[in-house]
């Protein structure tokens, strides 16, 4: 017999919870980072593209408080303030969409742990999320 509440009780879950907490989002980051270690036009934009374990660690922590995890982004980083910390790099139309082919590459190899519903939340989110960088025409 199913437990009809079990149902409610996933949906009052968080996202990082859902997905088991930080573990997926720093192999999520790492993930990305793979893909974006073999992009030299992306690579191209990082200040320090011989050593992205620092952008890495902050985009794990940045999603995983997001997604409902700790504040440790906030508390090290302070607002994300996405859109600005974005600002000096051109991120246009093929920037963005470079972008997003790596993390739907890197969520392609993670989410067979990951109910299809988040995996499809964290694409929209995505998406959003790249389309508010783009500051070039």
């Amino acid at each position: 017999m199913t437990d009809s509440n079990s149902g409610d009780q996933a949906a009052s879950l968080t996202v990082y919870e859902r997905v088991g907490g930080q573990q997926f989002f720093d192999r999520l980051a790492a993930e990305f980072y793979r893909g974006v270690r073999s992009d030299p036009v992306l690579l191209a934009l990082y200040p320090q593209p011989d050593d992205l374990q620092p952008a890495e660690r902050r985009l794990a922590m940045f999603l995983a408080q997001y997604w409902g995890g700790p504040t440790t982004y906030l508390e090290e980083r302070g607002h994300p303030r996405l859109r600005m910390r974005h600002a000096a790099y051109p991120i246009d139309d093929a920037m963005r969409d470079r972008w997003l082919a790596h993390m739907n590459a890197a969520l392609d190899a993670l989410h067979i742990t990951v109910a299809p519903e988040v995996v499809g939340e964290m694409r929209d989110y995505f998406v959003r999320a790249a389309d508010h960088l783009r500051n070039v025409n």
